[in-house]
């Protein structure tokens, strides 16, 4: 019998009287991948802030292992913790070294031994191949680096859901790959994920399942090849043609 993580029940979202989120629903499953996608401005990120409670929501309820995430509720500190995310800007403290900036949270918020932390976080930079970059600071590292070590950081909290939104939006088109390469390892350990992205071929390698949002509201959803292949909706397939029929760059 498959456990559900997260359920979403017809969460709403306002924001200066329009309406961001249209009536969500939503089950992930634990060790699912979950990939959004969606043309701009139709609430993915915002759904991904309201999951984590850095948006309120206006209606429904957001529920993580059955307990509601709500903004400003006594007991969010602790679902928080719970919950991982990774967000385009990476956010290092650039006056920190990269293995202080990776120990920090889980010494201070979860009064961990220094020692500990410090062998954890090394055993995952080497695994996502930056053992030798532990000293150093964020100003000598590359968008991609950086992107890495902030997906170090949040992993190192123990998360049981991560959720990565738009995070090779910002980078160079050669440094995307090292990025998802890395998000490829956590699917095949099986963590529980949802992504938003706009990385066509990688979305349909990585999902379980495709959500595509438009206006606020899933239009459809489905296995990434019944998908890709034969999208149900119109608008769908006007939005998957954009991708496909691009034009190629000129040099």
């Amino acid at each position: 019998m498959s456990e559900k993580v997260l359920t979403l029940r017809g969460v709403v979202k306002e924001f200066e009287g329009q309406t961001i989120l249209d009536g969500i629903d939503l089950e992930v499953e634990k060790g699912e991948v979950v990939v959004i996608i969606g043309p701009s401005g139709c609430g993915k990120s915002t759904l991904l802030r309201c999951i984590n409670a850095l948006e309120p929501i206006q209606g429904g309820e957001i529920l993580l292992q059955g307990s509601p995430v709500k903004a400003g509720d006594k007991n969010l500190p602790v679902l928080r913790q719970k919950i991982g995310m990774v967000f385009q800007s990476y956010d290092l403290f650039p006056h920190m070294t990269i293995m202080d900036n990776i120990t920090l949270a889980p010494r201070k918020v979860h009064k961990r031994d220094k020692a500990e932390v410090e062998r954890e976080a090394a055993e995952l930079l080497s695994r996502v191949g930056l053992a030798d970059k532990a000293k150093s600071f964020p100003r000598q590292l590359s968008g991609g680096q950086k992107q890495r070590v902030a997906i170090v950081r949040m992993l190192i909290m123990h998360p049981e859901i991560l959720l990565f939104d738009e995070v090779t939006a910002a980078l160079d088109p050669e440094m995307v790959r090292e990025v998802l390469d890395v998000m490829l390892e956590l699917a095949k350990q099986g963590r529980t994920m949802i992504i938003v992205t706009h990385e066509m071929a990688f979305a349909r390698a990585v999902a379980h399942r495709m959500i595509f949002i438009d206006e606020g509201r899933i239009v459809e959803e489905g296995k990434p090849d019944e998908f890709f292949e034969s999208p149900k909706t119109e608008r769908a397939r006007n939005f998957l043609n954009m991708f496909r029929f691009q034009p190629a760059s000129r040099s």
